[in-house]
């Protein structure tokens, strides 16, 4: 039996769930099993999960329906376990180092307790310094082990299920599980604390419970509010079936009240029936109120009384009182630089064009990427939609014939972004763009992330001085509504980077469709345009961009590449697309196509790929073709900007570390090689996984033609797709 079990429900926490798991398997103490509760065998939980349990014997994954509750997952959790002591993580709470060994030792010292509290950090998401709200509550608590009645402060109602330990045998044999409902942790809290016989505490701090930048869901308004007097009832209920010391009952009844009060005191949280809460919790203070209560102070008392009485005409007005300096300050108009264009502000007092759609890509830099593809798709399945791409001023020649566009900057640019109710970005519109009610936007992202986003940048000085302020970045997030995604590990990524709280969905980027689609005709017809000779094998080159770069440089001597690689090699060069152009013209077996509009055509155009750590490799991957990757500084790329995962460890291709070791690859043959293939096929199944030619499809479906999800064309299997043909193979057929 090992002595910790400990349950980690993971819904909604996907993207920081190997963190948590991570923070368990880390510890000193490793007699522990450790369960990960997922929503299902195919999300993507369960597959971080999965990854674990192969790797670690004492991680056993389970299942339970998100539609049951986190309640309802730590049950299911408690019921596969078989330690002696039980702990519940959230998905996104981390053990801190030494967590289990000084639980272990506290055990070893009093003996089997019921239940062993402990003290936790409640840490902001972002700013702000971590709080220890446990630590005054235990501070007072009796040394070693003792009985309820001597703490009679410790209630279990301040006091979260992830800041305790529960034997086993003692939650069982008292058939103890957390309640149906919301605000079922304040249910269990009350339960176990009223079932426990003997308790003790452990004064030091054993976990990290990260706050959520979206708050908890208990806050949100809605009918679920009135759960809470559910469990307030249940608990009340049990306390007086069992008796308690008049201590133990005051402090027990106050401490509940005091949350029933929080609640009533914010009417935003109670959309509907909030004089019936009043009531009802009004009803529940009158039947439990034990004899000689004495109310506390201060406004709080006065709402003590109040609710008491029923008054609740009274109550809003003393929340009025309360409030009404709060509500003075947020009436005034914050000054904007919105301000200063009147039209775009008259506009948004127009209502909204159901029937128009706003496309942009890379800041305007033209029609590409995941928005172009997706307005290609509009025009065929839903041609109602009238759709204006954005370009910046000069750019408008990179606009094909027959695309309505705005400049940006211009009248008929604000009026557009005033009026569409369908917005579809993928990078983020202008900061004094408004979200309007009723308007979608879609955020398309424009690659697998590699590197570090969003706000996992901070920690990257170079790279956090570039971003600039990341509370305005999440402020551009509000916005989206949609989140596009081509592999799970991009869902991850993406719920880690920008956090909110926008639908992820897992579609696939249109921009890749084409390499499903696209015939030989096209591959021949390309490769023509590009210039690069028919006998000739194509690598396209395409490093990312370097944040301790103030240029583009190559990174490669390309001519001498060319030189060692074999006499048929011509170098397709593209830049980062930060850069407009390369190295400013074609020269020898040099083609520099970076200002080519299309990355797409550019990828069907080669034969290969050699990159550094550019995600244009996730996209290339989609053909099948060999990918070679260059990384002659990973480890300062990897200090300087952060990565997600190690690619030297799980590349797409052959590794070279030097311009020799990347010529002979070319030379030998091995970068198309049975060795190359098979690690390509690994990243293949990982990376390429919703990308199968019908994502702009199910873009179109789903946001422009509202329909339901189980309505989209599901996503083709992987071994089911024929990518589009090479120029080898064209030449072999």
């Amino acid at each position: 039996m090992p002595r910790f079990s400990i349950i980690v429900p993971s819904h909604g926490v996907a993207g920081r769930l190997s963190q948590a798991l991570d923070s368990v398997l880390a510890q000193s103490f490793g007699d522990l099993e450790l369960i990960p509760v997922c929503d299902g065998p195919d999300t993507p939980a369960a597959e971080v999960a999965a990854g674990y349990a192969e790797r670690d014997s004492r991680v056993t994954p389970v299942h339970s329906s998100p539609s049951a509750g986190r309640g309802e997952a730590r049950n299911t959790g408690a019921r596969a376990a078989t330690g002696a002591y039980l702990l519940f993580l959230d998905g996104d709470d981390l053990l801190v180092p030494g967590a289990l060994a000084a639980l272990d030792a506290r055990l070893a010292r009093t003996g089997d307790v019921d239940v062993l509290y402990f003290e936790h950090l409640r840490t902001p998401w972002w700013d702000g310094e971590p709080s220890n709200p446990a630590q005054p509550l235990l501070a007072r608590a009796p040394e070693g082990a003792f009985a309820p009645e001597r703490a009679p402060q410790v209630t279990g109602v301040q006091l979260p299920p992830w800041s305790a330990a529960y034997r086993r045998s003692f939650v069982t044999g008292r058939e103890l599980a957390f309640p149906e409902g919301h605000f079922t942790d304040l249910g269990w809290g009350g339960l176990t604390t009223l079932a426990a016989e003997r308790i003790a505490v452990l004064r030091q701090v054993v976990l990290r419970h990260r706050l959520r930048r979206q708050g908890s869901r208990l806050n949100l308004p809605g009918p679920h509010q009135h759960d809470l007097l559910d469990q307030v009832e249940r608990v009340l209920t049990g306390a007086a079936e069992r008796g308690l010391t008049a201590e133990r009952t005051r402090a027990l009844f106050e401490q509940l009240f005091a949350v029933v009060l929080k609640t009533a005191s914010r009417p935003e949280r109670l959309s509907s029936g909030r004089r019936v809460f009043f009531r009802r919790a009004c009803r529940l203070y009158r039947r439990h109120r034990p004899a000689g209560f004495r109310v506390p102070g201060g406004s709080l008392g006065v709402q003590h009384r109040l609710l008491a009485v029923g008054a609740y005409t009274a109550f809003r007005a003393l929340r009025g009182a309360n409030q009404g300096a709060v509500r003075a300050v947020e009436g005034v108009p914050r000054p904007r630089a919105l301000r200063t264009r009147l039209r775009y502000a008259r506009d948004l007092r127009r209502p909204l064009d159901p029937h128009l759609a706003v496309y942009c890509a890379y800041w305007g830099r033209g029609y590409a990427c995941n928005p172009a593809a997706i307005h290609a798709k509009a025009r065929e399945l839903a041609p109602h939609i009238r759709s204006v791409f954005l370009v910046e001023p000069g750019q408008e020649h990179a606009m094909p014939g027959g695309v309505d566009y705005a400049v940006i900057g211009s009248r008929r640019y604000w009026e557009v972004l005033a009026r569409a109710k369908y917005l579809v970005n993928n990078a983020n519109f202008a900061e004094g763009v408004v979200k309007r009610p009723g308007s979608v936007h879609v955020q398309t992202q424009h690659g697998t992330p590699l590197k570090r986003m969003g706000v996992d940048q901070s920690t990257y000085p170079v790279v956090a001085a570039q971003t600039g302020s990341f509370a305005k970045l999440l402020g551009r997030v509000d916005r989206w509504d949609f989140n596009l995604s081509s592999n799970r590990h991009s869902t991850q990524m993406w719920e880690r980077a920008f956090p909110g709280s926008y639908e992820a969905l897992e579609y696939g980027y249109p921009r890749n469709d084409v390499f499903c689609t696209a015939t030989g005709e096209d591959v021949t017809r390309i490769r023509r345009e590009l210039g690069v000779p028919q006998d000739a094998t194509a690598v396209l080159y395409a490093p990312t961009h370097r944040d301790h770069h103030t240029g583009f440089e190559t990174g490669l001597d390309l001519e001498a590449f060319c030189e060692a690689a074999g006499e048929d090699v011509v170098v397709l060069l593209r830049a980062h697309y930060f850069y407009d152009r390369g190295l400013g013209g074609s020269s020898g077996r040099i083609i520099d196509v970076t200002a080519h509009r299309s990355s797409e055509d550019v990828c069907l155009a080669a034969d290969a790929l050699v990159t550094d750590y550019s995600s244009i490799m996730f996209d290339y991957a989609n053909l099948d073709r060999p990918i070679v990757v260059y990384a002659d500084d990973w480890e300062v790329y990897q200090e300087t900007r952060g990565v997600y995962f190690d690619l030297m460890a799980a590349p797409p291709g052959p590794v070279a570390r030097t311009p020799e070791e990347l010529a002979r690859v070319f030379r030998d043959g091995s970068y198309a090689g049975p060795g190359s293939r098979e690690l390509r096929a690994a990243f293949r199944r990982r990376f390429c996984e919703f990308d199968d030619g019908r994502a702009a499809e199910r873009v179109v479906r789903r946001v422009l033609l509202g329909e339901p999800p189980e309505a989209i064309p599901p996503v083709i299997p992987l071994a089911e797709r024929i990518p589009a043909p090479a120029a080898a193979t064209l030449v072999r057929s």
